[in-house]
């Protein structure tokens, strides 16, 4: 059922910002108040308001908190890996092969699927029953990531990665050995001239900033510590493909023959931090090299690789 809270300012107040009103008054975040005067579901003295707007002595105030709207995604039964879970957010280990939101060609058998089976505390996101996807993992890149539970925790975590305060850790395997052994990538980045499907260091691109460092090195290969400072699509693999280094196994960016006959590139997420949403607690994560990945060390440290 909807709600609706109705106010009367029926005595001399000193000015105040309507968000900053309604975030006390109906014990919410500013930000979700923010949100209901954006969509329009705030109206003083009968007309729509801005966030800005002062509240003043004879006032009235109507608000509208629209119900949390089905989206017809499916709840499905997935295994899921999780890390951390509380009422704000879930982390999970995600595998490799599992598509992280559903769109054309995947509209099922997905993590978000998984995430409504596994959570029944979702609060929804802008309105609709859905878990907040902050940030994504390619397919077949494997790995810890977060998903919110509600508005305030998606709007948090969002601004995080805009102002790029989210700290994330990626291991690599890729083919050669970079020289030096830490430095730092910094090449734009935008849809591939020709084979529009793929990204590309392109003129014109997106910024695009990419750390590294060795953490193993062996005759013909690397293991690599990468910090993406920024988020582009296939970020670490365009740029370590760029400076001629490629992902092992990785189909798209790599001319390299797959001597390890892996099913998809070898890069895991290893390590999140971020600030939560309610506690403000900086928190980190990590998720241990997924088997296949390990298995490739292991071959390479006995030297038969």
């Amino acid at each position: 059922m909807n709600n609706t809270y109705n106010f009367k300012i029926s005595h001399n107040i000193k000015k105040e910002r309507i968000d900053i009103f309604l975030s006390r008054e109906l014990s919410i975040t500013r930000s979700k108040a923010q949100n209901l005067i954006n969509s329009g579901h705030v109206l003083m003295n009968s007309r729509t308001v801005k966030p800005s707007d002062q509240v003043r002595y004879n006032d009235e105030i109507n608000v509208h908190i629209p119900e949390v709207k089905e989206v017809g995604l499916i709840p499905q039964e997935i295994s899921l890996d999780i890390v951390f879970q509380d009422e704000h957010l879930i982390v999970i280990n995600k595998p490799a092969g599992l598509v992280v939101h559903p769109a054309k060609g995947h509209q099922d058998n997905t993590l978000v699927n998984a995430v409504l089976f596994h959570c029944h505390d979702l609060q929804g996101i802008q309105g609709e029953l859905r878990p907040g996807i902050v940030h994504r993992l390619d397919k077949d890149t494997s790995g810890v990531m977060v998903i919110a539970k509600n508005e305030d925790a998606h709007h948090s975590l969002a601004e995080q990665i805009k102002d790029r305060k989210i700290s994330k850790e990626y291991m690599a395997i890729v083919k050669g050995i970079p020289s030096p052994p830490k430095g730092m990538i910094n090449a734009p980045i935008g849809r591939h001239p020709v084979h529009r499907k793929k990204m590309a260091v392109v003129e014109g691109g997106k910024k695009a900033i990419t750390r590294y460092n060795i953490e193993k090195e062996f005759s013909e290969f690397s293991l690599l510590k990468v910090k993406p400072l920024t988020g582009r699509t296939h970020q670490i693999r365009v740029h370590l493909s760029y400076i001629g280094f490629p992902i092992v196994g990785d189909p798209v960016y790599s001319k390299q023959k797959n001597v390890f006959c892996l099913s998809r590139q070898a890069l895991h997420a290893s390590k999140l931090g971020f600030t939560h949403p309610a506690t403000k607690e900086w928190m980190e994560f990590t998720a241990p090299l997924a088997k296949d990945i390990q298995d490739i060390l292991d071959i390479l440290e006995t030297g038969k690789g």
